[in-house]
């Protein structure tokens, strides 16, 4: 290796593994720091890099790239993993691991590395994408390679090398933050039996202590993708951060979850995601107004598909390419608005419209029949009975074991 380009944040893991690439390597090391709105000084971020190794640090402005083709794709597909998590931090790693590619690229590196844990999910996304995009650039997991076994070893190393760090031994979380979320793991958190400390969040309102008033919000949508938060017409970034402020504000978006790593470990994370949490409400919605019930039914396989595809670090796999057409073509008549509301951590969807609606009130009233026959029902029940019927005829001892016994 000649040059790697280190994926910097200025935490206790990457400051020092920018040290221990210098002393291992020997080899220039340009430190690459991604804003996808962390909300971080991040020329202090760069001034620490320098004056711990660092040949310069490169400032990459991604925010209106990760809302508008990680965030408002993953809305689009109304992706949960395992049905709770929002995936911020997922999606923010193809993101930046494709801003890293073109700055190595850029900075006449060969070499790319990165600090997630040898058990973590991190390290296979950011790989991946590299494998998928760049696979000529050679990879260093200083976590794979180093003796350091946890972060208490770290902070002992920081303070050898003389390195200033966010953590300390007596709150040791590890916290990720952008535009979407933020993600606390670690520390007391590793056991699931104990609830986070109240002092942990960061971002939204405890719900008990919300505003004792109700608000109402309403999104509206273009193409599946929101476009307006209460007639206001904003840009994708902005518009994720006025629902983020209304929702921390009512406590909204707080998952505590153990989900499965894809390295076939249970571990345990605490979310805050306000903003998203709405969009994807509303955005759910607004579907159910305007998309076929069986393509519908078809998109909620591609919604898992698609989660699980996200967190297991294959964006840039052939699959999901084609994942995302055919959601992005399940839109193109997803318009109109849902109005939610909003109360102590919880939001209920109130109203939506859309001038693309297949709802029908004559055929959904129960005061008029319109162009439904109801003598159509029973010849639809006897068809759809016939196989029943049949398979009844040849389990005879499972229809005597529904008789009622004397």
């Amino acid at each position: 290796m000649k040059k790697i380009l280190l994926a910097y944040s200025g935490g206790l893991d990457t400051s020092c593994i920018l040290a221990w690439l210098k002393d291992t390597y020997n080899v220039p090391v340009v430190a690459y720091c991604a804003d996808v709105g962390q909300g971080e000084d991040l020329k202090l971020v760069a001034e620490k890099a320098v004056k711990t190794g660092a040949e310069k640090c490169v400032i990459d402005d991604l925010r209106a790239d990760f809302v508008n083709n990680y965030v408002f794709q993953s809305i689009k597909a109304n992706a949960m993993y395992e049905g709770v998590y929002l995936m911020g931090t997922s999606l923010a790693r193809p993101c930046i691991a494709q801003g890293m590619i073109t700055a190595a690229l850029k900075e006449g590196c060969d070499a790319i590395a990165h600090g997630a844990t040898g058990k973590g999910n991190d390290q296979v996304r950011f790989e991946l994408a590299i494998k998928s995009l760049a696979p000529h650039l050679q990879i260093v997991a200083p976590w794979r390679e180093w003796n350091f076994t946890g972060r208490n070893d770290l902070i002992a190393y920081a303070d050898s090398k003389g390195i200033p760090v966010p953590v300390t031994k007596e709150k040791p979380y590890s916290m990720d933050a952008n535009l979407m979320h933020i993600s606390y793991e670690g520390g007391i958190l590793e056991d699931p039996s104990v609830a986070p400390p109240s002092d942990i969040y960061l971002w939204t309102t405890d719900p008990e202590a919300a505003p004792d008033q109700s608000e109402e919000i309403t999104i509206e949508f273009e193409s599946g993708v929101p476009i307006k938060v209460n007639g206001e017409a904003l840009n994708p970034s902005a518009l994720l951060d006025k629902v983020n402020t209304i929702g921390a504000k009512h406590g909204i978006g707080r998952v505590d979850l153990v989900e499965n790593r894809f390295v076939g470990i249970k571990s345990r994370g605490v979310y805050e995601t306000p903003g998203a949490t709405l969009l994807m409400q509303a955005h759910m919605a607004l579907e159910s107004l305007t998309l076929d019930r069986e393509v519908a039914h078809l998109k909620q396989s591609f919604a898992l598909k698609f989660a699980e595809l996200t967190y297991n670090g294959f964006w840039f796999a052939p699959e999901m390419t084609l994942i995302k057409k055919l959601i992005d073509a399940s839109q193109s008549n997803v318009n109109g608005w849902a109005k939610l509301k909003l109360f102590k951590g919880n939001s209920i969807v109130l109203a939506r419209h859309s001038s693309n609606s297949l709802y029908d009130t004559k055929l959904s009233s129960f005061e008029e029949m319109g162009m439904f026959d109801k003598h159509d029902s029973g010849g639809f029940i006897n068809v759809n009975g016939l196989r029943l019927t049949a398979w009844s005829k040849c389990n005879e001892s499972l229809k005597n074991s529904l008789q009622p016994t004397a």
